[in-house]
Protein backbone atom coordinates (compact mmCIF):
# COMPACT_ATOMS: atom_id res chain seq x y z
CA UNK A 1 0.00 0.00 0.00
CA UNK A 2 2.76 2.46 0.96
CA UNK A 3 4.67 1.62 -2.23
CA UNK A 4 1.55 2.23 -4.30
CA UNK A 5 1.00 5.63 -2.66
CA UNK A 6 4.60 6.64 -3.35
CA UNK A 7 4.22 5.61 -6.99
CA UNK A 8 1.08 7.75 -7.32
CA UNK A 9 2.87 10.80 -5.85
CA UNK A 10 5.83 10.21 -8.18
CA UNK A 11 3.49 9.94 -11.19
CA UNK A 12 1.75 13.16 -10.20
CA UNK A 13 5.06 15.03 -9.84
CA UNK A 14 6.19 13.68 -13.22
CA UNK A 15 2.98 14.89 -14.93
CA UNK A 16 3.30 18.36 -13.35
CA UNK A 17 6.93 18.55 -14.49
CA UNK A 18 6.12 17.44 -18.03
CA UNK A 19 3.28 19.95 -18.38
CA UNK A 20 5.81 22.72 -17.69
CA UNK A 21 8.10 21.63 -20.56
CA UNK A 22 8.15 23.45 -23.95
CA UNK A 23 7.71 20.11 -25.75
CA UNK A 24 4.35 19.51 -24.05
CA UNK A 25 3.23 23.11 -24.55
CA UNK A 26 3.68 22.70 -28.32
CA UNK A 27 1.69 19.45 -28.48
CA UNK A 28 -2.07 20.06 -27.93
CA UNK A 29 -2.88 16.35 -27.83
CA UNK A 30 -0.24 15.75 -25.17
CA UNK A 31 -1.41 18.71 -23.10
CA UNK A 32 -4.95 17.34 -23.21
CA UNK A 33 -3.80 13.86 -22.16
CA UNK A 34 -1.64 15.28 -19.34
CA UNK A 35 -4.53 17.44 -18.14
CA UNK A 36 -6.79 14.39 -17.90
CA UNK A 37 -4.10 12.47 -16.01
CA UNK A 38 -3.57 15.40 -13.64
CA UNK A 39 -7.32 15.57 -12.92
CA UNK A 40 -7.30 11.85 -12.18
CA UNK A 41 -4.26 11.94 -9.86
CA UNK A 42 -4.88 15.22 -8.02
CA UNK A 43 -7.64 14.03 -5.62
CA UNK A 44 -5.55 10.96 -4.75
CA UNK A 45 -2.41 12.99 -4.07
CA UNK A 46 -4.37 15.45 -1.90
CA UNK A 47 -5.71 12.52 0.15
CA UNK A 48 -2.29 10.84 0.33
CA UNK A 49 -0.67 14.00 1.69
CA UNK A 50 -3.49 14.53 4.21
CA UNK A 51 -3.09 10.89 5.29
CA UNK A 52 0.69 11.32 5.71
CA UNK A 53 0.22 14.54 7.73
CA UNK A 54 -2.28 12.97 10.14
CA UNK A 55 0.00 9.95 10.63
CA UNK A 56 2.87 12.28 11.54
CA UNK A 57 0.59 14.08 14.02
CA UNK A 58 -0.45 10.74 15.50
CA UNK A 59 3.17 9.73 16.02
CA UNK A 60 3.92 12.95 17.93
CA UNK A 61 0.72 12.74 19.99
CA UNK A 62 1.38 9.11 20.95
CA UNK A 63 4.75 10.12 22.38
CA UNK A 64 2.94 12.73 24.52
CA UNK A 65 0.78 9.94 25.96
CA UNK A 66 3.80 8.83 28.03
CA UNK A 67 4.56 12.28 29.40
CA UNK A 68 5.07 12.39 33.21
CA UNK A 69 2.53 15.22 33.46
CA UNK A 70 -1.01 13.82 33.83
CA UNK A 71 -2.52 16.95 32.27
CA UNK A 72 -0.37 16.49 29.14
CA UNK A 73 -1.35 12.79 29.00
CA UNK A 74 -5.07 13.67 29.27
CA UNK A 75 -4.74 16.22 26.48
CA UNK A 76 -2.88 13.64 24.35
CA UNK A 77 -5.67 11.08 24.84
CA UNK A 78 -8.28 13.57 23.60
CA UNK A 79 -6.17 14.49 20.58
CA UNK A 80 -5.47 10.83 19.83
CA UNK A 81 -9.18 10.00 19.66
CA UNK A 82 -9.81 12.87 17.22
CA UNK A 83 -6.74 12.09 15.10
CA UNK A 84 -7.53 8.38 14.90
CA UNK A 85 -11.09 9.14 13.74
CA UNK A 86 -9.69 11.52 11.14
CA UNK A 87 -7.14 8.94 10.00
CA UNK A 88 -9.89 6.35 9.52
CA UNK A 89 -12.01 8.78 7.49
CA UNK A 90 -9.06 9.72 5.25
CA UNK A 91 -8.14 6.04 4.91
CA UNK A 92 -11.68 5.23 3.68
CA UNK A 93 -11.58 8.10 1.18
CA UNK A 94 -8.13 7.05 0.02
CA UNK A 95 -9.16 3.44 -0.58
CA UNK A 96 -12.16 4.67 -2.58
CA UNK A 97 -9.93 6.94 -4.65
CA UNK A 98 -7.47 4.12 -5.26
CA UNK A 99 -10.13 2.08 -7.05
CA UNK A 100 -8.98 1.99 -10.69
CA UNK A 101 -11.14 4.39 -12.67
CA UNK A 102 -12.36 4.05 -16.20
CA UNK A 103 -10.18 6.50 -18.17
CA UNK A 104 -13.26 7.48 -20.20
CA UNK A 105 -15.35 8.53 -17.18
CA UNK A 106 -14.96 12.29 -17.69
CA UNK A 107 -15.65 12.21 -21.42
CA UNK A 108 -18.79 13.44 -23.13
CA UNK A 109 -20.97 10.84 -24.82
CA UNK A 110 -22.38 9.85 -28.17
CA UNK A 111 -25.73 8.12 -27.51
CA UNK A 112 -27.15 5.77 -30.13
CA UNK A 113 -30.60 4.17 -29.72
CA UNK A 114 -31.88 1.69 -32.32
CA UNK A 115 -35.12 -0.25 -32.58
CA UNK A 116 -34.58 -4.01 -32.41
CA UNK A 117 -37.02 -6.89 -32.83
CA UNK A 118 -40.71 -6.09 -32.66
CA UNK A 119 -41.56 -3.85 -35.62
CA UNK A 120 -43.49 -0.68 -34.79
CA UNK A 121 -43.57 -1.58 -31.08
CA UNK A 122 -39.76 -1.71 -31.04
CA UNK A 123 -39.62 1.70 -32.72
CA UNK A 124 -42.03 3.13 -30.13
CA UNK A 125 -39.87 1.69 -27.34
CA UNK A 126 -36.68 3.12 -28.90
CA UNK A 127 -38.40 6.51 -28.91
CA UNK A 128 -39.32 6.08 -25.23
CA UNK A 129 -35.70 5.30 -24.35
CA UNK A 130 -34.37 8.23 -26.37
CA UNK A 131 -36.70 10.63 -24.55
CA UNK A 132 -35.79 9.04 -21.19
CA UNK A 133 -32.10 9.86 -21.76
CA UNK A 134 -32.96 13.39 -22.90
CA UNK A 135 -34.91 13.96 -19.67
CA UNK A 136 -32.19 12.38 -17.56
CA UNK A 137 -29.63 14.72 -19.16
CA UNK A 138 -31.91 17.66 -18.33
CA UNK A 139 -32.07 16.55 -14.66
CA UNK A 140 -28.26 16.35 -14.55
CA UNK A 141 -27.96 19.76 -16.26
CA UNK A 142 -26.07 18.21 -19.16
CA UNK A 143 -26.25 19.54 -22.70
CA UNK A 144 -28.26 17.26 -25.00
CA UNK A 145 -27.97 17.78 -28.76
CA UNK A 146 -29.74 15.70 -31.38
CA UNK A 147 -27.38 14.59 -34.14
CA UNK A 148 -29.62 12.39 -36.25
CA UNK A 149 -33.02 10.73 -36.08
CA UNK A 150 -34.74 8.23 -38.37
CA UNK A 151 -38.45 7.98 -37.63
CA UNK A 152 -40.32 4.67 -37.46
CA UNK A 153 -43.95 3.74 -37.72
CA UNK A 154 -46.58 5.04 -35.34
CA UNK A 155 -44.45 7.93 -34.09
CA UNK A 156 -41.56 5.71 -33.04
CA UNK A 157 -37.85 5.90 -33.80
CA UNK A 158 -35.80 3.50 -35.92
CA UNK A 159 -32.54 5.15 -34.90
CA UNK A 160 -31.62 8.25 -32.91
CA UNK A 161 -28.13 9.63 -32.27
CA UNK A 162 -27.36 12.43 -29.82
CA UNK A 163 -24.41 14.09 -28.12
CA UNK A 164 -24.56 14.44 -24.34
CA UNK A 165 -22.01 16.82 -22.78
CA UNK A 166 -21.52 17.40 -19.08
CA UNK A 167 -19.44 16.48 -16.06
CA UNK A 168 -19.30 12.71 -15.60
CA UNK A 169 -21.65 11.96 -18.51
CA UNK A 170 -19.86 8.76 -19.51
CA UNK A 171 -19.31 7.64 -15.90
CA UNK A 172 -23.09 7.55 -15.39
CA UNK A 173 -24.38 6.49 -18.80
CA UNK A 174 -21.84 3.77 -19.64
CA UNK A 175 -24.00 1.23 -17.79
CA UNK A 176 -26.81 1.76 -20.34
CA UNK A 177 -25.07 0.00 -23.26
CA UNK A 178 -26.80 -3.20 -24.27
CA UNK A 179 -30.18 -4.63 -25.24
CA UNK A 180 -33.24 -3.23 -23.46
CA UNK A 181 -36.40 -5.37 -23.54
CA UNK A 182 -39.98 -4.15 -23.14
CA UNK A 183 -43.11 -6.14 -22.33
CA UNK A 184 -46.42 -4.33 -22.85
CA UNK A 185 -49.79 -4.54 -24.57
CA UNK A 186 -49.78 -2.54 -27.84
CA UNK A 187 -52.59 -0.03 -28.28
CA UNK A 188 -53.58 -1.90 -31.48
CA UNK A 189 -53.89 -5.26 -29.67
CA UNK A 190 -57.60 -6.14 -29.36
CA UNK A 191 -57.32 -9.09 -26.96
CA UNK A 192 -54.76 -7.59 -24.60
CA UNK A 193 -51.84 -9.89 -25.34
CA UNK A 194 -48.44 -8.81 -24.06
CA UNK A 195 -45.84 -8.26 -26.79
CA UNK A 196 -42.08 -8.34 -26.25
CA UNK A 197 -39.86 -5.96 -28.20
CA UNK A 198 -36.27 -4.77 -27.91
CA UNK A 199 -34.09 -1.74 -28.53
CA UNK A 200 -30.32 -1.45 -28.49
CA UNK A 201 -28.48 1.36 -26.71
CA UNK A 202 -24.84 2.23 -27.37
CA UNK A 203 -22.93 4.71 -25.20
CA UNK A 204 -19.71 5.82 -26.89
CA UNK A 205 -17.10 8.05 -25.21
CA UNK A 206 -16.60 11.08 -27.41
CA UNK A 207 -13.16 11.51 -28.97
CA UNK A 208 -11.34 14.81 -29.53
CA UNK A 209 -10.15 15.78 -32.99
CA UNK A 210 -6.53 15.82 -31.87
CA UNK A 211 -6.96 12.43 -30.22
CA UNK A 212 -8.47 10.58 -33.18
CA UNK A 213 -6.96 12.17 -36.25
CA UNK A 214 -8.49 10.93 -39.50
CA UNK A 215 -6.46 11.68 -42.66
CA UNK A 216 -8.55 12.95 -45.58
CA UNK A 217 -7.28 10.07 -47.72
CA UNK A 218 -9.08 7.64 -45.37
CA UNK A 219 -12.46 9.28 -45.98
CA UNK A 220 -15.01 9.19 -48.76
CA UNK A 221 -17.59 11.94 -48.35
CA UNK A 222 -20.81 11.84 -50.37
CA UNK A 223 -23.43 14.59 -50.35
CA UNK A 224 -27.02 14.03 -51.41
CA UNK A 225 -30.52 15.38 -51.01
CA UNK A 226 -32.20 14.70 -47.66
CA UNK A 227 -34.97 12.12 -48.04
CA UNK A 228 -36.90 12.69 -44.81
CA UNK A 229 -39.46 15.35 -43.93
CA UNK A 230 -38.04 18.74 -43.15
CA UNK A 231 -38.49 22.46 -43.29
CA UNK A 232 -37.78 24.81 -46.11
CA UNK A 233 -34.67 23.72 -48.06
CA UNK A 234 -33.88 20.65 -45.89
CA UNK A 235 -34.93 18.20 -48.62
CA UNK A 236 -34.46 20.53 -51.61
CA UNK A 237 -30.67 20.94 -51.45
CA UNK A 238 -27.74 18.53 -51.29
CA UNK A 239 -27.20 19.02 -47.56
CA UNK A 240 -27.15 15.39 -46.36
CA UNK A 241 -23.70 13.91 -45.81
CA UNK A 242 -22.51 10.30 -45.82
CA UNK A 243 -18.99 9.74 -44.48
CA UNK A 244 -17.27 6.42 -45.16
CA UNK A 245 -14.09 5.51 -43.30
CA UNK A 246 -12.29 3.44 -45.92
CA UNK A 247 -9.87 1.46 -43.67
CA UNK A 248 -12.61 0.23 -41.31
CA UNK A 249 -15.66 0.38 -43.56
CA UNK A 250 -17.60 2.40 -40.97
CA UNK A 251 -20.34 4.58 -42.47
CA UNK A 252 -22.10 7.54 -40.83
CA UNK A 253 -24.91 9.40 -42.59
CA UNK A 254 -26.36 12.63 -41.19
CA UNK A 255 -29.10 14.73 -42.81
CA UNK A 256 -30.88 16.56 -39.98
CA UNK A 257 -29.27 19.98 -40.44
CA UNK A 258 -29.90 22.34 -43.36
CA UNK A 259 -26.16 23.02 -43.52
CA UNK A 260 -23.94 20.51 -45.28
CA UNK A 261 -21.00 21.65 -43.11
CA UNK A 262 -22.93 21.02 -39.88
CA UNK A 263 -23.99 17.58 -41.05
CA UNK A 264 -20.39 16.75 -41.95
CA UNK A 265 -19.11 17.94 -38.55
CA UNK A 266 -21.70 15.81 -36.75
CA UNK A 267 -20.90 12.77 -38.88
CA UNK A 268 -17.18 13.11 -38.15
CA UNK A 269 -17.88 13.40 -34.39
CA UNK A 270 -19.84 10.12 -34.47
CA UNK A 271 -17.16 8.48 -36.60
CA UNK A 272 -14.39 9.51 -34.19
CA UNK A 273 -16.35 8.07 -31.26
CA UNK A 274 -16.83 4.75 -33.07
CA UNK A 275 -13.14 4.61 -34.04
CA UNK A 276 -12.12 5.34 -30.42
CA UNK A 277 -14.35 2.47 -29.26
CA UNK A 278 -12.73 0.11 -31.79
CA UNK A 279 -9.22 1.19 -30.78
CA UNK A 280 -9.90 0.78 -27.06
CA UNK A 281 -11.41 -2.68 -27.67
CA UNK A 282 -8.30 -3.64 -29.67
CA UNK A 283 -5.97 -2.43 -26.90
CA UNK A 284 -7.97 -4.32 -24.25
CA UNK A 285 -7.72 -7.50 -26.33
CA UNK A 286 -3.96 -7.05 -26.75
CA UNK A 287 -3.59 -6.69 -22.97
CA UNK A 288 -5.62 -9.83 -22.49
CA UNK A 289 -8.07 -7.76 -20.47
CA UNK A 290 -10.81 -10.35 -20.13
CA UNK A 291 -12.13 -9.26 -16.72
CA UNK A 292 -15.86 -8.80 -16.68
CA UNK A 293 -17.30 -6.96 -13.71
CA UNK A 294 -20.56 -7.72 -11.98
CA UNK A 295 -22.38 -5.14 -14.07
CA UNK A 296 -21.54 -6.92 -17.31
CA UNK A 297 -19.36 -6.13 -20.25
CA UNK A 298 -21.54 -3.54 -21.94
CA UNK A 299 -21.66 -5.68 -25.08
CA UNK A 300 -24.32 -4.49 -27.49
CA UNK A 301 -25.81 -8.01 -27.70
CA UNK A 302 -26.16 -8.35 -23.93
CA UNK A 303 -29.75 -8.15 -22.61
CA UNK A 304 -29.37 -5.86 -19.62
CA UNK A 305 -32.84 -4.72 -18.57
CA UNK A 306 -36.55 -5.52 -18.88
CA UNK A 307 -39.32 -2.89 -18.74
CA UNK A 308 -42.57 -4.64 -17.79
CA UNK A 309 -45.55 -2.31 -18.24
CA UNK A 310 -48.37 -4.60 -16.99
CA UNK A 311 -46.54 -5.07 -13.65
CA UNK A 312 -45.17 -1.49 -13.54
CA UNK A 313 -41.62 -2.67 -12.88
CA UNK A 314 -38.14 -2.48 -14.39
CA UNK A 315 -35.54 -5.15 -13.65
CA UNK A 316 -31.82 -4.78 -14.29
CA UNK A 317 -30.55 -8.33 -14.83
CA UNK A 318 -26.89 -7.55 -14.09
CA UNK A 319 -27.37 -6.69 -10.42
CA UNK A 320 -30.84 -8.17 -9.87
CA UNK A 321 -32.39 -4.81 -8.96
CA UNK A 322 -36.10 -4.21 -9.56
CA UNK A 323 -37.76 -0.79 -9.26
CA UNK A 324 -41.35 0.31 -9.73
CA UNK A 325 -43.03 3.47 -11.09
CA UNK A 326 -42.01 2.78 -14.68
CA UNK A 327 -43.54 6.06 -15.99
CA UNK A 328 -41.32 8.00 -13.55
CA UNK A 329 -38.26 6.15 -14.81
CA UNK A 330 -39.11 7.05 -18.40
CA UNK A 331 -39.39 10.68 -17.26
CA UNK A 332 -35.69 10.59 -16.41
CA UNK A 333 -35.66 9.21 -12.84
CA UNK A 334 -32.85 6.89 -13.87
CA UNK A 335 -30.52 7.21 -10.88
CA UNK A 336 -32.57 4.55 -9.08
CA UNK A 337 -30.96 2.03 -11.43
CA UNK A 338 -27.65 3.73 -12.16
CA UNK A 339 -26.63 4.03 -8.48
CA UNK A 340 -26.75 0.25 -7.76
CA UNK A 341 -24.83 -0.37 -10.99
CA UNK A 342 -22.15 2.18 -10.08
CA UNK A 343 -21.85 0.66 -6.58
CA UNK A 344 -21.54 -2.85 -8.01
CA UNK A 345 -18.89 -1.66 -10.44
CA UNK A 346 -16.90 -0.01 -7.64
CA UNK A 347 -17.20 -3.14 -5.46
CA UNK A 348 -15.88 -5.26 -8.33
CA UNK A 349 -12.94 -2.91 -8.81
CA UNK A 350 -12.18 -2.95 -5.05
CA UNK A 351 -12.29 -6.75 -5.10
CA UNK A 352 -9.84 -6.71 -7.99
CA UNK A 353 -7.44 -4.55 -5.92
CA UNK A 354 -7.68 -7.10 -3.09
CA UNK A 355 -7.01 -9.96 -5.48
CA UNK A 356 -4.03 -8.14 -6.98
CA UNK A 357 -2.64 -7.39 -3.51
CA UNK A 358 -3.06 -11.02 -2.44
CA UNK A 359 -1.20 -12.27 -5.49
Amino acid sequence: MIDRLRQIEASYDAVVAEMATPAAANDPARVQALGRELSRLEPMVTAIRAWSAVRDELEGTRSMAHDPDEEVRAMAREELAALEAREQAIDRDLRRLLVPRDPNDERDVILEVRAGTGGDEAALFAGDLYRMYARYAERRRWKFDLISVSEGGGGGVKEAIAEIAGQGAYSRLKFESGVHRVQRVPSTEAVGRIHTSTATVSILPEADEVEIEIPDRDLRIDVYRSSGPGGQSVNTTDSAVRVTHLPSGLVVAIQDEKSQHKNKAKALAVLRARLLELEQARQAEERGDQRRSQVGSGERAEKIRTYNFPDDRVTDHRVGVTVHNLPGLLEGDLDRLIEPLAEADQAARLAQIGADDAS
